[in-house]
Protein backbone atom coordinates (compact mmCIF):
# COMPACT_ATOMS: atom_id res chain seq x y z
CA UNK A 1 0.00 0.00 0.00
CA UNK A 2 1.49 3.65 -0.80
CA UNK A 3 -0.13 6.55 1.19
CA UNK A 4 -0.08 9.43 -1.32
CA UNK A 5 -0.43 10.17 -5.22
CA UNK A 6 1.88 12.65 -5.87
CA UNK A 7 5.16 12.14 -8.08
CA UNK A 8 6.88 10.18 -5.30
CA UNK A 9 3.93 8.10 -4.53
CA UNK A 10 3.01 6.93 -7.73
CA UNK A 11 6.46 6.34 -8.70
CA UNK A 12 6.52 4.21 -5.63
CA UNK A 13 3.43 2.36 -6.98
CA UNK A 14 4.62 1.72 -11.13
CA UNK A 15 8.51 0.64 -9.16
CA UNK A 16 6.70 -1.95 -6.70
CA UNK A 17 4.07 -2.96 -9.26
CA UNK A 18 6.63 -3.65 -11.71
CA UNK A 19 8.62 -5.78 -8.64
CA UNK A 20 5.82 -8.11 -9.04
CA UNK A 21 3.84 -6.57 -5.77
CA UNK A 22 0.19 -6.38 -5.40
CA UNK A 23 -0.26 -2.38 -4.98
CA UNK A 24 -3.35 0.13 -3.84
CA UNK A 25 -2.60 3.89 -4.11
CA UNK A 26 -4.55 5.77 -1.48
CA UNK A 27 -4.51 9.73 -1.68
CA UNK A 28 -7.00 11.90 0.25
CA UNK A 29 -7.27 13.82 -3.01
CA UNK A 30 -6.73 13.27 -6.78
CA UNK A 31 -3.29 12.29 -8.48
CA UNK A 32 -0.62 14.91 -8.28
CA UNK A 33 -3.14 17.88 -6.11
CA UNK A 34 -0.76 17.94 -3.30
CA UNK A 35 3.01 19.30 -3.63
CA UNK A 36 3.42 17.67 -7.05
CA UNK A 37 1.02 20.46 -8.29
CA UNK A 38 2.85 23.13 -7.14
CA UNK A 39 6.29 22.65 -8.57
CA UNK A 40 8.27 23.74 -11.95
CA UNK A 41 8.83 19.93 -12.37
CA UNK A 42 12.34 19.98 -12.01
CA UNK A 43 15.23 17.03 -12.86
CA UNK A 44 17.96 18.25 -11.59
CA UNK A 45 21.82 17.78 -11.04
CA UNK A 46 22.72 20.73 -10.96
CA UNK A 47 22.16 21.95 -7.52
CA UNK A 48 23.35 19.14 -6.07
CA UNK A 49 27.10 19.25 -4.29
CA UNK A 50 29.09 15.76 -4.14
CA UNK A 51 27.42 13.35 -2.03
CA UNK A 52 24.55 11.33 -1.48
CA UNK A 53 21.52 13.26 -3.12
CA UNK A 54 23.61 13.78 -6.31
CA UNK A 55 24.56 10.28 -6.52
CA UNK A 56 20.64 9.48 -6.35
CA UNK A 57 19.63 12.31 -8.86
CA UNK A 58 22.60 10.84 -11.17
CA UNK A 59 20.27 7.30 -11.07
CA UNK A 60 16.59 9.61 -11.32
CA UNK A 61 18.03 11.39 -14.15
CA UNK A 62 18.45 7.70 -16.04
CA UNK A 63 15.63 6.70 -14.69
CA UNK A 64 13.64 9.31 -16.25
CA UNK A 65 15.42 8.82 -19.34
CA UNK A 66 14.30 5.06 -19.70
CA UNK A 67 10.73 5.45 -17.83
CA UNK A 68 10.43 8.31 -21.00
CA UNK A 69 11.54 6.11 -23.66
CA UNK A 70 8.64 3.54 -22.08
CA UNK A 71 6.13 5.88 -20.78
CA UNK A 72 6.20 8.33 -24.00
CA UNK A 73 8.19 11.52 -23.62
CA UNK A 74 4.93 13.37 -24.19
CA UNK A 75 3.45 11.95 -21.72
CA UNK A 76 5.30 12.68 -19.52
CA UNK A 77 6.88 16.22 -21.25
CA UNK A 78 10.22 15.26 -20.39
CA UNK A 79 12.34 17.90 -21.75
CA UNK A 80 16.24 17.60 -21.75
CA UNK A 81 16.68 21.21 -22.00
CA UNK A 82 19.69 21.64 -19.78
CA UNK A 83 20.28 23.98 -17.06
CA UNK A 84 23.10 27.21 -17.23
CA UNK A 85 23.89 28.22 -13.76
CA UNK A 86 24.72 31.77 -14.27
CA UNK A 87 27.47 34.05 -12.13
CA UNK A 88 27.15 37.76 -12.31
CA UNK A 89 29.95 38.49 -10.19
CA UNK A 90 33.84 37.37 -11.28
CA UNK A 91 34.02 36.16 -7.47
CA UNK A 92 30.76 33.68 -8.17
CA UNK A 93 33.20 31.92 -10.59
CA UNK A 94 35.96 29.85 -8.71
CA UNK A 95 33.15 28.63 -5.82
CA UNK A 96 31.37 27.20 -8.86
CA UNK A 97 34.06 26.06 -10.62
CA UNK A 98 35.15 23.88 -7.53
CA UNK A 99 31.13 22.65 -7.39
CA UNK A 100 31.54 21.26 -10.97
CA UNK A 101 34.67 19.96 -10.56
CA UNK A 102 33.60 17.80 -7.86
CA UNK A 103 30.00 17.14 -9.64
CA UNK A 104 32.57 15.88 -12.59
CA UNK A 105 34.49 13.47 -10.60
CA UNK A 106 30.69 11.85 -9.61
CA UNK A 107 29.79 11.33 -13.01
CA UNK A 108 27.92 14.81 -14.09
CA UNK A 109 28.36 16.50 -17.54
CA UNK A 110 29.28 19.91 -17.09
CA UNK A 111 30.81 22.97 -18.95
CA UNK A 112 32.29 26.15 -17.95
CA UNK A 113 30.84 28.86 -20.63
CA UNK A 114 32.78 32.10 -20.39
CA UNK A 115 30.35 34.10 -23.03
CA UNK A 116 26.64 32.46 -21.68
CA UNK A 117 25.17 35.09 -23.96
CA UNK A 118 26.02 32.72 -26.63
CA UNK A 119 23.35 30.09 -25.62
CA UNK A 120 21.23 32.50 -23.87
CA UNK A 121 20.78 35.71 -26.09
CA UNK A 122 18.06 37.52 -24.01
CA UNK A 123 20.65 37.22 -20.77
CA UNK A 124 21.47 40.47 -19.22
CA UNK A 125 24.49 41.86 -20.68
CA UNK A 126 27.79 41.43 -18.48
CA UNK A 127 27.53 38.23 -16.94
CA UNK A 128 31.09 36.99 -15.92
CA UNK A 129 30.48 33.76 -16.67
CA UNK A 130 28.12 30.42 -16.53
CA UNK A 131 28.09 26.37 -16.20
CA UNK A 132 26.26 24.28 -18.67
CA UNK A 133 24.57 20.94 -17.05
CA UNK A 134 23.42 18.99 -20.30
CA UNK A 135 21.25 16.68 -18.37
CA UNK A 136 19.34 18.93 -16.30
CA UNK A 137 15.51 18.24 -17.86
CA UNK A 138 12.18 19.21 -16.80
CA UNK A 139 8.91 17.52 -16.33
CA UNK A 140 5.18 18.77 -15.95
CA UNK A 141 4.84 17.19 -13.04
CA UNK A 142 0.96 16.54 -12.86
CA UNK A 143 0.92 14.96 -16.49
CA UNK A 144 3.63 12.92 -15.31
CA UNK A 145 2.50 11.77 -11.93
CA UNK A 146 -0.60 10.81 -14.40
CA UNK A 147 0.88 8.65 -16.92
CA UNK A 148 3.09 6.61 -14.15
CA UNK A 149 -0.09 5.98 -12.10
CA UNK A 150 -1.89 4.70 -15.54
CA UNK A 151 1.16 2.38 -16.20
CA UNK A 152 1.23 0.83 -12.34
CA UNK A 153 -2.92 0.33 -12.74
CA UNK A 154 -2.65 -1.08 -16.09
CA UNK A 155 -0.08 -3.91 -14.16
CA UNK A 156 -2.79 -4.40 -11.66
CA UNK A 157 -2.31 -1.48 -8.99
CA UNK A 158 -5.85 -0.15 -7.53
CA UNK A 159 -5.93 3.84 -7.24
CA UNK A 160 -8.24 5.16 -4.79
CA UNK A 161 -8.35 8.97 -4.60
CA UNK A 162 -10.51 10.90 -1.72
CA UNK A 163 -9.27 8.32 0.72
CA UNK A 164 -8.35 9.91 3.76
CA UNK A 165 -6.05 8.04 5.96
CA UNK A 166 -7.26 8.46 9.61
CA UNK A 167 -5.73 5.45 11.78
CA UNK A 168 -3.55 2.54 11.62
CA UNK A 169 -3.73 -1.53 11.94
CA UNK A 170 -1.18 -3.35 13.58
CA UNK A 171 -0.89 -6.96 14.14
CA UNK A 172 0.12 -8.60 17.51
CA UNK A 173 3.63 -8.13 17.08
CA UNK A 174 3.37 -4.56 16.21
CA UNK A 175 3.87 -4.93 12.84
CA UNK A 176 1.98 -2.71 10.30
CA UNK A 177 -0.85 -4.37 8.45
CA UNK A 178 -3.20 -1.94 6.88
CA UNK A 179 -4.82 1.38 7.53
CA UNK A 180 -8.25 2.62 8.09
CA UNK A 181 -10.09 5.71 6.03
CA UNK A 182 -12.09 8.57 7.33
CA UNK A 183 -15.05 6.78 5.99
CA UNK A 184 -14.87 3.52 8.16
CA UNK A 185 -13.49 1.32 5.67
CA UNK A 186 -10.06 -0.78 6.62
CA UNK A 187 -7.95 -1.25 4.14
CA UNK A 188 -5.13 -4.37 4.50
CA UNK A 189 -1.97 -4.51 3.41
CA UNK A 190 1.55 -6.34 4.24
CA UNK A 191 3.33 -3.46 4.16
CA UNK A 192 2.40 0.60 4.17
CA UNK A 193 4.54 3.01 1.83
CA UNK A 194 4.32 6.91 3.73
CA UNK A 195 4.45 8.72 0.59
CA UNK A 196 2.63 11.99 1.58
CA UNK A 197 5.52 14.09 0.83
CA UNK A 198 4.59 17.43 3.06
CA UNK A 199 2.18 15.62 5.25
CA UNK A 200 4.08 12.61 5.97
CA UNK A 201 5.70 13.61 9.19
CA UNK A 202 1.97 13.59 10.03
CA UNK A 203 0.93 10.24 8.39
CA UNK A 204 4.26 8.72 10.02
CA UNK A 205 2.79 9.54 13.35
CA UNK A 206 -0.79 8.15 12.22
CA UNK A 207 1.33 5.17 11.63
CA UNK A 208 2.89 5.22 14.61
CA UNK A 209 6.65 6.08 13.28
CA UNK A 210 6.88 9.91 13.47
CA UNK A 211 9.58 11.32 11.01
CA UNK A 212 10.60 15.24 11.57
CA UNK A 213 9.04 16.16 7.74
CA UNK A 214 8.80 19.99 7.63
CA UNK A 215 6.91 22.40 5.70
CA UNK A 216 8.98 24.91 3.54
CA UNK A 217 6.54 27.40 1.56
CA UNK A 218 7.52 28.64 -2.28
CA UNK A 219 6.32 30.48 -4.80
CA UNK A 220 6.26 30.42 -8.41
CA UNK A 221 5.45 33.19 -10.84
CA UNK A 222 3.68 32.48 -14.63
CA UNK A 223 4.10 34.82 -16.99
CA UNK A 224 2.09 34.44 -20.21
CA UNK A 225 3.27 32.51 -23.21
CA UNK A 226 6.37 34.15 -24.77
CA UNK A 227 7.93 32.11 -27.06
CA UNK A 228 11.26 30.98 -27.56
CA UNK A 229 13.16 33.81 -24.82
CA UNK A 230 14.34 31.29 -22.64
CA UNK A 231 16.07 27.87 -24.15
CA UNK A 232 17.48 26.97 -20.81
CA UNK A 233 16.67 26.47 -17.08
CA UNK A 234 18.48 29.12 -16.35
CA UNK A 235 19.19 30.58 -12.74
CA UNK A 236 21.48 32.44 -10.78
CA UNK A 237 24.89 31.05 -8.82
CA UNK A 238 22.90 32.06 -5.03
CA UNK A 239 20.40 29.37 -6.14
CA UNK A 240 22.70 26.55 -5.34
CA UNK A 241 23.79 28.06 -1.67
CA UNK A 242 20.16 28.35 -0.70
CA UNK A 243 18.62 25.00 -1.83
CA UNK A 244 19.96 23.48 1.48
CA UNK A 245 20.14 26.82 3.74
CA UNK A 246 18.54 25.92 7.40
CA UNK A 247 16.95 29.73 7.66
CA UNK A 248 13.84 30.55 8.74
CA UNK A 249 13.74 34.01 7.01
CA UNK A 250 12.69 34.73 3.42
CA UNK A 251 15.34 33.53 0.71
CA UNK A 252 15.18 34.33 -2.84
CA UNK A 253 17.19 33.03 -5.20
CA UNK A 254 16.09 33.56 -9.36
CA UNK A 255 15.67 30.63 -11.55
CA UNK A 256 14.04 31.37 -14.97
CA UNK A 257 12.51 28.93 -17.33
CA UNK A 258 10.47 28.31 -20.68
CA UNK A 259 7.37 25.33 -20.35
CA UNK A 260 6.11 23.81 -23.32
CA UNK A 261 2.92 26.08 -23.88
CA UNK A 262 5.11 29.41 -24.15
CA UNK A 263 5.24 30.72 -20.36
CA UNK A 264 7.96 31.34 -18.73
CA UNK A 265 8.27 30.04 -14.94
CA UNK A 266 9.93 32.29 -12.33
CA UNK A 267 11.02 31.21 -8.95
CA UNK A 268 12.26 30.07 -6.64
CA UNK A 269 11.65 31.51 -2.72
CA UNK A 270 12.12 29.29 0.38
CA UNK A 271 10.17 30.30 3.78
CA UNK A 272 10.00 28.62 6.65
CA UNK A 273 6.38 29.60 8.18
CA UNK A 274 4.61 26.35 8.94
CA UNK A 275 1.59 25.56 6.66
CA UNK A 276 0.37 29.17 6.32
CA UNK A 277 -0.29 29.56 2.65
CA UNK A 278 -1.01 33.54 2.43
CA UNK A 279 -0.14 35.53 -0.95
CA UNK A 280 2.71 37.78 -0.47
CA UNK A 281 3.33 40.33 -2.43
CA UNK A 282 6.64 41.87 -1.51
CA UNK A 283 7.67 38.02 -2.12
CA UNK A 284 6.66 37.99 -5.82
CA UNK A 285 7.67 41.38 -6.48
CA UNK A 286 11.27 40.31 -5.40
CA UNK A 287 11.40 37.17 -7.43
CA UNK A 288 9.97 39.22 -10.43
CA UNK A 289 12.85 41.68 -9.95
CA UNK A 290 15.51 39.47 -9.56
CA UNK A 291 13.73 37.98 -12.66
CA UNK A 292 14.12 40.87 -15.27
CA UNK A 293 17.53 41.67 -13.92
CA UNK A 294 18.55 38.20 -15.26
CA UNK A 295 16.21 38.46 -18.21
CA UNK A 296 15.68 42.21 -19.21
CA UNK A 297 13.10 41.21 -21.61
CA UNK A 298 10.98 39.71 -19.23
CA UNK A 299 9.45 43.62 -17.94
CA UNK A 300 7.63 43.43 -21.03
CA UNK A 301 5.69 40.50 -20.34
CA UNK A 302 2.85 39.68 -18.28
CA UNK A 303 1.93 38.08 -15.00
CA UNK A 304 -0.16 35.66 -15.39
CA UNK A 305 -1.03 33.99 -12.04
CA UNK A 306 1.46 33.16 -9.23
CA UNK A 307 1.04 29.53 -7.24
CA UNK A 308 2.73 28.22 -4.07
CA UNK A 309 2.73 25.15 -2.29
CA UNK A 310 5.01 23.58 0.40
CA UNK A 311 8.05 21.73 -0.16
CA UNK A 312 8.44 19.06 2.61
CA UNK A 313 12.15 18.80 3.77
CA UNK A 314 14.30 16.80 6.62
CA UNK A 315 16.06 18.15 9.33
CA UNK A 316 19.24 16.94 7.15
CA UNK A 317 17.76 18.00 3.97
CA UNK A 318 18.00 14.37 2.45
CA UNK A 319 14.74 12.74 2.04
CA UNK A 320 13.85 9.55 4.14
CA UNK A 321 13.11 6.55 2.37
CA UNK A 322 12.99 3.13 3.33
CA UNK A 323 11.52 0.81 6.22
CA UNK A 324 11.06 2.26 9.82
CA UNK A 325 13.20 0.55 12.31
CA UNK A 326 10.14 0.79 15.00
CA UNK A 327 7.28 -0.35 12.97
CA UNK A 328 7.76 -3.12 11.04
CA UNK A 329 6.01 -3.30 7.60
CA UNK A 330 6.06 0.89 7.03
CA UNK A 331 8.33 2.53 4.94
CA UNK A 332 9.29 6.15 4.06
CA UNK A 333 9.23 7.76 0.68
CA UNK A 334 9.28 11.92 1.72
CA UNK A 335 11.21 14.75 2.97
CA UNK A 336 12.53 15.38 -0.59
CA UNK A 337 12.37 19.28 -0.32
CA UNK A 338 12.53 20.64 -3.98
CA UNK A 339 14.11 17.62 -5.63
CA UNK A 340 11.12 15.44 -5.62
CA UNK A 341 9.85 15.12 -9.12
CA UNK A 342 13.66 14.62 -9.96
CA UNK A 343 14.73 11.59 -7.55
CA UNK A 344 10.63 10.03 -7.70
CA UNK A 345 12.11 7.63 -10.10
CA UNK A 346 14.95 6.47 -8.17
CA UNK A 347 12.79 6.25 -4.70
CA UNK A 348 10.12 4.63 -5.98
CA UNK A 349 13.24 2.03 -7.38
CA UNK A 350 14.45 1.93 -3.51
CA UNK A 351 11.56 1.41 -1.97
CA UNK A 352 10.55 -1.87 -4.41
CA UNK A 353 14.15 -2.76 -3.44
CA UNK A 354 12.82 -3.10 -0.06
CA UNK A 355 9.74 -4.27 -0.08
CA UNK A 356 11.26 -7.46 -2.09
CA UNK A 357 14.40 -7.73 -0.10
CA UNK A 358 16.14 -7.04 -3.77
CA UNK A 359 19.71 -5.95 -3.16
CA UNK A 360 19.51 -1.80 -4.04
CA UNK A 361 23.01 -1.47 -4.87
CA UNK A 362 22.41 -3.90 -7.87
CA UNK A 363 19.08 -3.38 -8.55
CA UNK A 364 19.16 0.35 -8.46
CA UNK A 365 22.79 1.35 -8.54
CA UNK A 366 22.70 3.52 -5.27
CA UNK A 367 23.59 3.18 -1.42
CA UNK A 368 20.23 3.43 0.20
CA UNK A 369 21.84 3.69 3.80
CA UNK A 370 22.36 7.55 3.86
CA UNK A 371 17.80 7.84 3.53
CA UNK A 372 17.36 5.38 6.47
CA UNK A 373 15.07 6.71 8.68
CA UNK A 374 17.26 5.20 11.76
CA UNK A 375 19.50 8.38 10.76
CA UNK A 376 16.49 10.64 12.24
CA UNK A 377 15.65 8.78 15.33
CA UNK A 378 17.23 8.87 18.72
CA UNK A 379 18.05 6.27 21.18
CA UNK A 380 14.52 6.27 22.40
CA UNK A 381 13.27 6.18 18.90
CA UNK A 382 11.88 9.33 18.28
CA UNK A 383 12.78 11.70 15.70
CA UNK A 384 15.63 14.29 16.57
CA UNK A 385 13.56 17.32 16.72
CA UNK A 386 10.34 16.01 17.86
CA UNK A 387 8.42 18.81 15.55
CA UNK A 388 5.96 16.52 13.98
CA UNK A 389 2.51 18.16 14.62
CA UNK A 390 0.16 16.41 15.58
CA UNK A 391 -3.03 17.09 12.87
CA UNK A 392 -3.07 17.24 9.25
CA UNK A 393 -3.68 21.20 8.53
CA UNK A 394 -6.95 22.06 7.03
CA UNK A 395 -7.80 23.21 3.19
CA UNK A 396 -3.96 22.65 2.03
Amino acid sequence: MVIGAGIVGVSCALAAARAGCDVVVLDRGQVGSGTTSRGEGNVLVSDKPPGPELDLAIVSRRTWQRWGEQLGTDALELDPKGGLVVASQPAALDPLRELAAGQAAAGVEVEEVPEPRLLEPHLAEGQAGAFLYPEDAQVQPVLAAAAILTEARRLGADYRPSSRVTGALHGRDGRGTGVRLADGEVVHADAVVNAAGTWGGQVGEILGAPVPVLPRKGFILVTQPAGPLVRRKVYSADYVANVAASTEGLETSVVVEATRAGTILIGASRERVGFDASMSATTVAQLAAQAVKLFPVLAQLQLMRVYRGFRPYCPDHLPVIGPDPRVPGVLHACGHEGAGIGLAPATGELIAAHLTGADPHQTVGADPTPFLPDRLLDGAGLPHDDVVATSLPEGV
